[in-house]
């Protein structure tokens, strides 16, 4: 089995104050991952990020921090708009999946997983693998749920992908970016930015003078973290350059892709 996350910036214009699917990104992701499942057979599980459509909303709403129980009817709203935002770019996703003939089902993070301090504490994922055994390709994405401590709170695609690596033991997790892999800071704005091919520790994190995306689910930092605790338990994941031709067909059919490896390994 293969965890593909791909990020929201890949999908959506993720700077716009509009809700805006890259279709032409969109397409070629889908057919990448179809020529793949054309050429070996493979169980697939594909999450995705809110991009554009999620974020607004959960800055504009502040979702996941504490807030007095007089505006809890105000943000239980927020929190039904941010879901249904969500919900629209899965919607756009996987209608661009069916069309490349994947056979993809959506399984919302908001419909059965539960949090606790932002974290996820609770979700039974034996519908994930009831899907996978009938053939499905399950896709989950980032979302709102609610929280024992706050009532509500975002969950990023990151926490996804650990919770499920977690649980369903996959071969390989892959993580699609806008970027090749972990740089010390942003290589579309520094000349001189060190890429990291391997990173091993929390430690590795000191010589960081900032991400690619700070958003509200943690960017880049908060992609290796969440790697890093996969790593603890001998699953080792890849970060790489989703917006690079062939790159999805070629990491899903384990062909050198450049990009970063999450290993506690030498």
């Amino acid at each position: 089995m293969i965890i593909l996350k791909i990020g929201g910036s890949i999908l959506t214009n993720k700077d716009s104050n509009r809700s805006e699917v890259d279709a032409v990104s969109l397409k070629r992701i889908a057919s990448e991952i179809k020529a793949s499942l054309d050429n070996s057979t493979k169980q697939l599980v594909i999450v995705h990020g809110a991009g554009s459509f999620g974020h607004p909303p959960a800055k504009k709403h502040k979702i996941g921090e504490e807030f007095d129980k007089s505006l809890y009817p105000q943000k239980r709203l927020g929190f039904c708009e941010i879901q249904n935002e969500v919900k629209k770019l899965n919607m756009f996703i996987c209608e661009a999946f069916i069309n490349e003939g994947l056979p993809v089902i959506a399984l919302p993070a908001s419909s059965f997983i539960t949090a606790t301090g932002k974290r996820i504490t609770d979700g039974n994922l034996d519908v994930f693998k009831n899907y996978l055994s009938k053939g499905f390709i399950p896709v989950i994405f980032g979302d709102v749920v609610l929280d024992n401590d706050l009532e509500f709170c975002v969950i990023s695609g990151d926490q996804l992908i650990q919770f499920l690596a977690r649980n369903l033991n996959p071969d390989s997790v892959i993580l699609g970016t806008d970027v090749d892999g972990v740089y010390n800071k942003n290589p579309k704005t520094n000349d001189d930015a060190i890429f990291f091919d391997k990173f091993t520790s929390i430690e590795d994190l000191d010589t960081f003078e900032g991400t690619t995306n700070v958003d509200v689910t943690g960017g880049m930092v908060g992609k290796i973290k969440e790697l890093l605790y996969l790593a603890d338990l001998g699953i080792e994941s890849k970060i790489i350059n989703a917006e690079v031709e062939g790159n999805i067909f070629k990491v899903l059919e384990n062909e050198d892709v450049k990009g970063t490896i999450i290993s506690r390994g030498n």
